[in-house]
């Protein structure tokens, strides 16, 4: 039998994946990063892409697709923090299972809630420029009259 490490996967809405693998295949910032049983110690950003899980005995992977985040390996144990996640369609049966947080029909596309994702983080970004004036001016001193002519 194969060695297996606990993987978890976790985003704000919920803990998406919560099982045993036997490899983690990541989207890193420099790459893809693939994680065996016994691996040492790792902390990195992962970027949007998909988290492929392979699981013990040949069963079928787990395909997740995340919009970012952060993951911190230990010799047996895997947990990625998302920023957002979601289940690639025809996998949510088996890990809904194991997790008990299983997803409904009605949930958005992966490709959609990943453009959702990002794009939040878009508008947020491009709020930081506006915030930073307002509150320039928000905080600035009022004219001095002393320079004006009536």
């Amino acid at each position: 039998m194969a060695k297996t490490m606990h993987v978890d996967i976790v985003s704000a809405e919920q803990a998406i994946f919560s099982g045993e693998a036997t490899m983690v295949i990541a989207p890193g910032e420099a790459g893809e990063l693939g994680i065996l049983p016994e691996h040492m110690p790792l902390l990195t950003r992962i970027r949007p892409g998909t988290v492929r899980l392979q699981m013990p005995d040949g069963a079928e992977e787990e395909v997740i697709y995340v919009s970012g985040g952060m993951m911190e390996v230990q010799p047996d144990v895997v947990t990625i923090l998302a920023d957002t996640s979601v289940r690639a369609p025809g996998t949510a049966a088996p890990g809904a299972a194991r997790t008990g947080t299983a997803r409904s029909n009605a949930s958005p596309r992966p490709s959609e809630a990943l453009r959702e994702g990002v794009g939040f983080t878009r508008r947020m970004s491009m709020d930081v420029p506006f915030l930073t004036a307002s509150l320039g001016v928000l905080t600035s001193r009022p004219a001095s009259r002393e320079g004006r002519t009536s």
